[in-house]
């Protein structure tokens, strides 16, 4: 899988981006999952794809539309190398590869909101007596690195008066966890829904996750463009940012609901794990897929750059208000008459 996701990087045609380029192809790029003989994306991605307007607009341009899919194996290192290499122009993805990207010197901004954050869970073995991270001390943790959910794992280790030293880090992407739990290899595993999966498989049982921390601790994902794309070609990143908005406002209606859930659990998770996942994490459904840029998205990356610099997990220190880049979704709010539809007081969760 991860040598699929690569030789798709390798081969797709982002746009360049200068300044009076003709642009023949927009690439997309986002985490897929084997389904069904095909690679599907799920979340916003799916929607955009499935409603088909973007791809018409676009066509009018004579413009093609690419969704570069990237396996959960490689996921944010490889997108990271796709904008170095401006092979792709926009990308769904996780928050710390992003910032991780831009302390390397790739410029990126947040054009939207693709949603109001995702749960991280810690997963012990199958028999092992541990009911918190302090009785993980000594133990062998997965940890796949430099992936969205390491930093609230940091935090953690942080806030429990420990060390990343106090613990045994294996770097091992979450594809191989769920075996390397029921063999022994690892004590116990940082992941993301699929850990609610490792638990009713009877593999491990969760001690503890995001629900249970500050809001600020979830993973959060957004819509990134590079840069220069964006600055180049504003009408083009308009018409993307109106598609996800469109997707938002769809996924948003509890008329919707079960259809999301079903869409999200395509090769990726079972739908009672997915609907689980969502029932536990607290955010009402409408809010759930918010593209709103309000003041928690802001605070949420100034903690999350602030905090990888003074860990020494990014080397470089990045402007988080430069991320930030409302024109886009404010300008597809008022156009598509969607300014009330989300709550805009900043109180949902980041």
């Amino acid at each position: 899988m991860a040598l699929l996701g690569s030789a798709l990087l390798a081969g797709c045609g982002g746009s360049g981006g200068g300044d009076g380029e003709v642009v023949k192809t927009l690439t997309i790029a986002s985490i897929a999952y084997p389904y069904q003989g095909k690679q599907v994306f799920n979340g916003l991605n799916g929607v955009v794809i499935q409603q088909g307007w973007l791809k018409e607009q676009l066509a009018k341009k004579g413009i093609e539309l690419v969704f570069t899919p990237v396996s959960t194996a490689v996921g944010g290192p490889l997108i990271n190398e796709g904008f170095s290499g401006k092979r792709i122009d926009f990308a769904s993805y996780g928050d710390f590869p992003a910032a991780i990207a831009v302390a390397g010197g790739v410029p990126l901004k947040i054009v939207a909101p693709v949603g109001q954050g995702q749960d991280v869970y810690i997963v012990a073995r199958k028999g092992l007596a541990a009911k918190s991270l302090a009785d993980l001390k000594g133990k062998r943790i997965a940890l796949h690195r430099g992936r969205p959910w390491e930093l609230p794992f940091s935090k953690l280790v942080d806030s429990s008066g420990l060390k990343l030293d106090d613990f045994k880090i294996v770097n091992i992407n979450p594809s191989a966890t769920p075996a390397a739990l029921e063999s022994g290899s690892v004590d116990a595993a940082v992941l993301l829904s699929d850990g609610l999966l490792v638990e009713q498989k009877g593999i491990g049982h969760v001690i503890w996750s995001t629900r249970d921390a500050p809001a600020d601790w979830k993973m959060r994902a957004e819509l990134f463009g590079r840069a220069d794309f964006v600055d180049a070609h504003p009408e083009l990143t308009q018409l993307v940012v109106d598609a996800f908005v469109r997707a938002a406002a769809w996924s948003s209606d509890e008329a919707n609901k079960a259809e999301v859930i079903r869409k999200a659990a395509r090769g990726a998770l079972p739908e009672g794990i997915v609907a689980k996942d969502y029932a536990n994490s607290g955010i009402p459904w409408r809010e759930r897929f918010s593209p709103v840029f309000n003041p928690a998205v802001l605070a949420h990356y100034r903690s999350v750059v602030d905090y990888a610099l003074e860990r020494g997990l990014i080397r470089k220190k990045v402007d988080a208000d430069a991320l930030i880049d409302e024109r886009f979704v404010d300008k597809a709010l008022k156009d598509l008459k969607l300014e009330q539809f989300w709550a805009h007081d900043g109180g949902g969760q980041g």
